[in-house]
């Protein structure tokens, strides 16, 4: 993994073509395309960011958990790993990652999950799903095509019998992912507004995205 990072560590940021800043608890999307490299940064540390991917021309053919850890043999997200679609596509390969845990079986947060979990007092708590309902209208998707969801930066350990929970994160200030697009892709992010449990420290703050063109003679 460190030969990823040090490469990804290299990368100037005053060659990114696209520098996002993401406000605390906002959703965010953009389109990467084909051989460009997008990082998602936890800016301030243990933020959860919840994200999805869909094909640019389609967005029938989305992120799929299943495919994507029946691909691995494994439960996590990491260097290496190969973002597969519903179709069995690869749409992404994640090629730096400074943090080394990553979800993608927690599901995105929600004001009926807060009800349950926390009481009928969260019922109005901004939540995850609201975040994606509202970037996914903008691109003529509503509710319907939210699907499980990959949680960079959460720390969610599986025991052997399934059992899983959220504990704290173990991202520091500035970690980050970085993945190349193997299509063009819509990237869906809901920066969390969890607050009730530790996937946010309970204190949810900015994150960070920035994308990077091919480098010259790589090809796309």
């Amino acid at each position: 993994m460190s030969n990823f990072i040090q490469t990804a560590a290299s990368r100037s940021i005053d060659n990114a073509v696209q520098d996002h800043f993401i406000a605390a608890e906002a959703p965010w999307s953009g389109i990467v395309r084909k051989g460009q490299t997008i990082r998602i940064e936890d800016s301030h540390g243990q933020q959860a960011i919840d994200t999805l991917f869909y094909r640019a021309d389609d967005f029938g053919e989305r992120y799929s958990n299943q495919d994507t850890m029946r691909a691995q043999g494994a439960a996590y997200i990491g260097v290496g790993t190969r973002i597969m679609s519903n179709e069995g596509n690869v749409m992404l390969v994640m090629s730096a990652d400074s943090c080394g845990r990553h979800d993608t079986s927690a599901g995105a947060c929600s004001c009926e999950s807060n009800t349950v979990r926390f009481g009928h007092g969260t019922k109005y708590l901004h939540a995850c799903r609201d975040n994606f309902v509202l970037e996914m209208t903008k691109h003529g998707m509503s509710k319907r095509d939210i699907v499980p969801n990959i949680n960079f930066f959460m720390n969610v350990p599986i025991k052997p019998n399934g059992e899983m929970t959220i504990v704290d994160g173990i991202s520091s200030p500035g970690d980050y992912v970085e993945l190349v697009a193997e299509m063009d892709v819509l990237c869906v992010i809901s920066n969390c507004p969890q607050i009730n449990n530790p996937c946010n420290g309970f204190d949810p703050t900015p994150i960070r995205v920035l994308i990077w063109d091919a480098a010259p003679g790589v090809e796309a």
